[in-house]
């Protein structure tokens, strides 16, 4: 089992998901990254101060490809799936745009770009 990602890793992660909420998520006010052992919890802040759970990442020794689960209202918990790739790994934006078309109401976020 890998190890906790180090402190330069999860400074990254941080910086990456608020990058691409800025750019790519503007009804999100802020993305907050909490860590527990593998686990990083990724929560979106609306403006008017409430937190949505979106996600959960799993660290697998790679600062680029992280594991998915998605947070289940219905639950209250977090359940392994898979991206819209149909990978159960992937980026952390790709993992972000996943659960933000969920959550924000817009399924564009799963449409995969042709490869031509």
């Amino acid at each position: 089992m890998p190890k906790p990602p180090l402190e330069s890793t999860k400074t990254t992660l941080r910086q990456r998901l608020t990058r691409h909420a800025e750019s790519h998520w503007p009804t999100l006010a802020a993305v907050n990254v909490r860590y527990r052992g593998v686990f990083a919890y990724i929560d979106g802040q609306l403006a008017g101060g409430v937190t949505l759970p979106l996600c959960r990442l799993r660290f697998n020794g790679s600062a680029s490809i992280w594991g998915f689960a998605i947070y289940l209202a219905s639950r209250d918990g977090y359940e392994d799936n898979f991206l819209p790739s149909g990978l159960p790994a992937g980026s952390p934006e790709e993992a972000l745009d996943c659960a933000c078309g969920l959550y924000l109401n817009n399924p564009t976020a799963w449409l995969q770009p042709p490869t031509n």
